[in-house]
């Protein structure tokens, strides 16, 4: 990765050196200076977030960030360690996805900017990258944003939180200016939700995985459902959806918050009164994120649109405010602790004063309305009667004409014999419409003018309705003027005491993502489990891959397959057919594991897993054309980001290593990243059609073979796929031509393929195996078990589970079998020894005949290479 960021130049780079000052020097941000419309300021999938970044000096650089978002009012602070091909960094940038990211102006020829700019594809996505001066990045204006902004109840903790953080908190400071100067905004005091995220806490995943294992976007098919965020995203609110994708992309590795998200999805399940009252008071829920933000962000440019979007943002804060009491009705009689503290925050009191001040000034009726028309009259009816005499008597006139329009109508369709409508739109408000087959029979009346056709209807305008559409709009720009002082007093009495709604926010979109998670769990056709994670091993029972269930379950029954991983057998080597299921297995433990770490069940019957800190998966095996990159460069550019960056607590997965280069070096390479995963202690689960591999690995300590079954049939002919993992390797030595055959390669070319691959086989079986040295590697390989199963025993007799004559009748039967199984790895050792030595002295030497066998078999000078490094090491 170091390379591709030394290779990219500047040019390839969305970089655009900014100077920033008050005054004329402000850069040109287009479309991201707009002000946001009612239409937008609903939707979360716009969000408007400034990223800053910057790093110190040295081989391991301590990275900063600081992400604000501008559409929900939210800042999140970072500042951590990283390696030189900036992972941690790029996977914090791509979890929050900014609109734009900040840089110095002097760092613009940087490796860091280099990285972000070629990972994140700046350009494709089209992610705005800027340098700004350096006497921006200020750590005394961080500070001083921090307790001018931040909540009253946040500014203690968070001054301990950045102390020592000085990059993090210089990029806050860059953050703010620029939106302040360039985007022409700035935040009310005290009413940024400011937070300091470590990179503790959550767990790693790095693009190429994100992509690989389709977490949140499938593969063949951008705009598809079918990925893992699509499978368990019922969230009913856009706060729950964000909520919902950040942790599917960075997974908790707090156990404790994992057990309460659990326990609270439990009681949503068991409680079915409970779980449908939820749903039902946040299916009308609207964005509080943006709602709040709109109201705590102060734009320079207060013109009429400005007055027009504060009244909007005032009835949404009313709609806010009224649906949050269902939501603590809903929850009544809640037990687990994340349900109640839910409920505890969602109390009428932690709002009332909000509610008290918009019962002063607003009309009880007026809710805000997605409909142009509906929305216009609850602006303009919203301020209660009495407040401004003016303002009544402006509403008088607004209603009378909304009257005469109705009237005039009425009118018009007693004249025509055309069934005409009144419609309303916002650009250009009533309009009149009618079917284009009445154009048949009777002609259009000369007075309508404006007519254009779309789809089965066709859409006019008379001369004057023109002019009572302009009358109705004065009046109600009007209306909107008079509103403004009493709506300006109310949003600046509002602020000061919104804090509460911001937590209520949060508080509603873990809600709505358990909600979501209930619906998937009770939905579903096959059973989903409570995953326990404070275990150290991987034990599911009858686990599937979960978006493949989804996908077949009409088809086809999805066959359930078992997981078994534990610190004295971390490394599993999967061997098996073409098409048998290999890398929809290895996908699936990975799924599951994100899935129970962000709360939710997982497909299974039984479920535990360990914790895993990093989780990476070499799969794809696709070309990058547009880096020039082949596929072998590609796949060996991931395995050594891997090597480099994982550790005990990672999770990997490795599907056909090597197959993009020669046999041989494939082998070889394949047998060298084995060897290193092994050592490192991580859990892996390595697929491979190297027949050779797990033979070579088959003694090493901490290694497990399986395979995936298939049946095939005597002639080749016919192939039954099982989808079923087993014990061993592969026994099968041409399923490969098997499969060829079954799908109607010609069966001349299968034939000599066949005689060719006999005859390696032959030449390969002429070598012999070290047996002393497999010995003691079987031997130390035995003990480690025992050990493991030995501590096992002492923590459930530590817990109190189990009988104590049981435990030492197991303990008696565990002695017999180590001794039996000992004795027998000497015997199978010595009679190997003899025979080997029987041979030699027989005129015919084993290791002559390997050597023969290596210049006509690919990969076999490679195993016995690997081998005796195997053993070695062992």
């Amino acid at each position: 990765m170091a390379s591709r960021a030394q290779s990219t130049s500047a040019g390839t780079r969305n970089t655009t050196a900014t100077r920033l000052t008050p005054t004329t020097d402000r850069p040109q941000t287009g479309s991201r200076s707009r002000p946001r419309t009612t239409a937008t300021s609903t939707s979360y999938s716009d969000n408007e977030i400034i990223c800053a970044v910057s790093e110190s000096r040295g081989v391991s650089p301590t990275v900063g960030l600081s992400f604000v978002n501008v559409s929900t009012s939210e800042a999140v602070l970072c500042q951590f360690a990283d390696t030189q091909t900036y992972a941690r960094t790029c996977h914090k940038i791509k979890v929050f996805a900014p609109s734009e990211i900040i840089y110095m102006k002097t760092a613009e020829d940087s490796k860091l900017i280099s990285i972000v700019a070629e990972n994140l594809e700046v350009q494709k996505f089209d992610i705005a990258m800027t340098g700004i001066e350096r006497k921006y990045w200020s750590e005394t204006s961080g500070h001083d944003y921090v307790h001018q902004l931040a909540f009253p109840d946040d500014v203690e903790s968070l001054k301990l939180s950045v102390a020592g953080s000085y990059f993090a908190i210089c990029c806050f400071s860059a953050a703010l200016k620029y939106i302040d100067l360039a985007m022409e905004l700035s935040f009310a005091p005290q009413t940024l939700r400011i937070k300091f995220e470590p990179s503790e806490g959550s767990t790693m995943i790095d693009l190429s995985t994100m992509a690989s294992l389709e977490l949140s976007q499938n593969l063949q098919n951008d705009k598809s459902r079918d990925c893992l965020l699509g499978l368990l995203n019922h969230t009913l609110t856009p706060m729950g959806a964000r909520f919902l994708r950040s942790n599917v992309l960075q997974p908790s590795t707090d156990a404790e918050k994992i057990r309460k998200r659990q326990q609270a999805l439990s009681e949503l399940t068991s409680k079915e009164d409970m779980f449908f009252a939820v749903r039902a008071a946040l299916k009308s829920f609207i964005d509080a994120d943006r709602v709040l933000a709109t109201l705590v962000v102060v734009s320079t440019r207060q013109d009429f649109h400005f007055m027009e979007q504060s009244i909007n943002n005032v009835l949404m804060l009313k709609t806010l405010v009224d649906g949050v009491k269902p939501v603590w009705q809903a929850l009544a009689g809640a037990n687990s602790a994340e349900l109640q503290a839910i409920r505890q925050l969602c109390e009428p009191g932690n709002y009332m004063q909000v509610e008290n001040l918009l019962s002063r000034c607003l009309s009880v009726d007026v809710r805000y309305s997605s409909k142009p028309l509906d929305l216009r009259n609850q602006r303009v009816y919203g301020i209660q009667a009495g407040v401004n005499s003016f303002l009544d008597v402006a509403r008088q006139a607004y209603k009378e004409l909304n009257a005469d329009v109705n009237d005039m109508f009425n009118l018009l369709k007693e004249e025509t014999e055309i069934p005409i409508e009144l419609k309303y739109d916002s650009d250009r408000q009533y309009y009149l419409r009618f079917p284009a087959s009445e154009t048949k029979d009777n002609p259009i009346p000369n007075t309508f003018i404006n007519i254009y056709k779309k789809n089965k209807y066709i859409e006019c305008q008379t001369l004057d309705l023109i002019k009572m559409n302009q009358k109705i709009k004065d009046a109600h720009n009007e209306v909107i003027c008079l509103s403004d002082a009493t709506v300006q007093e109310l949003i600046d009495e509002v602020r000061s005491t919104i804090h509460p709604l911001f937590k209520i926010s949060e508080s509603i979109a873990m809600l709505d993502m358990l909600a979501g998670f209930a619906q998937l769990v009770t939905t579903s056709m096959n059973e989903y489990v409570q995953p326990e994670v404070h275990m150290d091993s991987f034990m599911i029972k009858s686990g599937r891959h979960p978006i493949r269930e989804k996908l077949q379950h009409q088809h086809d029954r999805f066959v359930p397959n078992d997981v078994y991983a534990t610190p004295q057998n971390r490394f599993h080597i999967i061997t098996g057919c073409n098409m048998s299921g290999k890398s929809t297995y290895i996908r699936s433990v990975a799924l599951m594991a994100v899935m129970a770490q962000i709360g939710c069940f997982v497909p299974a019957e039984y479920a535990s897993f360990p914790m895993s800190h990093e989780i990476f998966a070499r799969i794809s095996t696709d070309d990058n054309i547009e880096a020039n990159v082949s596929t072998f460069a590609s796949e060996m550019r991931e395995m050594a980001f891997i090597l480099r960056n994982m550790s005990p607590r990672s999770l990997v997965i490795v599907d056909e290593l090597g197959r993009g280069t020669s046999t041989t070096d494939g082998l070889a390479i394949a047998i060298a990243i084995a060897e290193t995963l092994i050592d490192s202690k991580a859990y892996v689960w390595f697929v491979t059609h190297f027949r050779d591999l797990p033979r070579i690995l088959a003694d090493r300590a901490g290694v497990a073979n399986l395979h995936l079954s298939a049946e095939i049939s005597d002639d080749y002919s016919k192939m039954t796929m099982r989808y079923k993992i087993a014990d061993g390797y592969e026994e099968e030595r041409f399923y490969g031509l098997a499969l060829a055959r079954a799908i109607g390669l010609p069966g001349d070319v299968v034939d000599t393929a066949t005689r060719v691959s006999e005859a390696l086989h032959e030449r390969n079986e002429a070598r012999k195996r070290n047996p002393r040295a497999t010995a003691v590697a079987r031997r130390r390989k035995l003990i480690l078990n025992v050990k493991e199963q030995l501590g096992q025993a002492r923590e459930t007799a530590v817990r109190g589970e189990g009988r104590a004559e049981a435990l030492r009748g197991w303990l008696r039967r565990l002695q017999l079998e180590f001794t039996v199984r000992m004795r027998a790895i000497d015997a199978d050792a010595d009679a190997d020894a003899a025979e080997a030595e029987a041979e030699v002295v027989g005129g015919r030497d084993p290791a002559r005949e390997s050597t023969e066998g290596e210049q006509g078999a690919e990969g076999d000078g490679e195993e016995t290479e690997g081998q005796s490094e195997s053993t070695s090491r062992s």
